[in-house]
């Protein structure tokens, strides 16, 4: 049990997640009339702590938000910030909800792994080395898109001599500059406005830009502007496949802007890194990846809007650093590190899955 901090003889905050941490839980869930949750290895876990009451709630507030940010939060609703402990940062967001107000709080650990340590494709470190053009990297809520985006750049920083420039709300990895110089900027605290920051961006003689989530259609074309004036720009989309990415950012766009934003899209783009996690038979959790790089057949095949044939590509591209969803799950099935039934559980294309699945037995 952890230690008892506040004067209240409630758990103060920091004891949480002190707890949280060293159990190596990714997400701490806390709500007035709620007892207090933990998500462990993907699955919410629940304590035998007490339920929340207000009182307590709000002692957990003034540990970790200034005076405005509450107020804020009630006026708004709403809140996304950051805070450090000594041993961890966590990403905070509050919410309103019928029961009263709650916050989740993601832990986001002090250290940031390589991508060697992380065991992630060779083909993003190719990706990380390029020095222009548009890198996506997506998937849904929890998937370790910002590890892994962590560890690209962590690759430039230790690699590169660049200027890396993050736009984020709210930071979550914190660098430290070594062969690159990198400067974190973030909404609300460094800056007043994302697209403010961003266009401005474009004036801070920056190589690597990281946009955080690209959320609307001002931002992705700020973004590919940026790609295609000679910057790595690196962003983040809450979409499950790499083709389904491709699709989501031509819709942000109306019809009769197709054909440009097409064009503009297949010149800029390097690659999207779709990502997923999966639990593994030892109780851990391993990542899957949908990966496209943007080859000449890409390019063409997304000028034109042919994006069913550019994931044929990806499956028969492996010697260009290309991987479908489905092959990665089957590779985690055949060296044991997962089941089947939870490879196609989690598969875009099941049914494809469990015929290839069949077809190695």
């Amino acid at each position: 049990m952890p230690e008892v901090r506040s004067g209240t003889g409630s758990l103060s905050l920091e004891a949480i997640l002190r707890t949280a941490h060293n159990a190596g839980h990714s997400d701490v869930h806390l709500g007035v009339g709620e007892r207090p949750r933990f998500r462990a290895r993907g699955e919410i876990q629940t304590t035998d702590w007490p339920a929340t009451d207000d009182r307590v709630f709000q002692g957990w507030l003034r540990e970790i938000l200034s005076p405005q940010q509450i107020d804020s939060f009630y006026r708004d609703k709403e809140l996304d910030s950051a805070f450090a402990f000594p041993f961890v940062r966590v990403r905070i967001n509050l919410l309103d909800s019928l029961r009263g107000p709650a916050m989740v709080l993601r832990l986001i650990p002090q250290t940031i792994l390589s991508l060697e340590q992380l065991n992630l494709p060779e083909v993003l470190k190719d990706l990380a080395a390029r020095p222009k053009g548009l890198v996506l990297i997506t998937g849904p809520t929890g998937s370790g898109k910002s590890t892994t985006l962590a560890a690209m750049i962590d690759w430039i920083n230790r690699n590169k001599t660049c200027h890396i420039l993050t736009i984020e709300d709210p930071v979550e990895f914190v660098h430290e500059s070594q062969k690159s110089l990198i400067r974190h900027r973030e909404v609300g605290l460094n800056t007043l406005k994302f697209h403010h920051a961003l266009r401005a961006a474009l004036r801070e003689d920056p190589d690597v830009i990281l946009v955080g989530e690209i959320r609307d259609q001002e931002t992705l074309s700020t973004a590919l502007e940026a790609a295609q004036t000679g910057h790595l720009v690196f962003g983040t989309l809450h979409t499950n496949s790499a083709v389904k990415t491709v699709e989501r950012v031509l819709g942000m766009y109306a019809p009769d802007e197709q054909p440009g934003i097409r064009r503009s899209l297949s010149e800029s783009l390097l690659g999207v890194i779709s990502q997923g996690l999966i639990r593994t038979n030892d109780d851990k959790r391993a990542a899957y990846h949908d990966i496209l790089v943007n080859t000449d057949a890409c390019r063409d095949y997304i000028q034109r809007g042919s994006l069913d044939e550019v994931e044929e590509i990806m499956a028969r591209s492996s010697f260009d650093g290309m991987v479908t969803s489905n092959q990665s799950l089957q590779a985690l099935v055949e060296t044991g590190r997962v089941e089947s039934e939870q490879a196609i559980a989690v598969s875009l294309r099941p049914n494809e899955l469990a015929q290839a699945l069949r077809g190695r037995d």
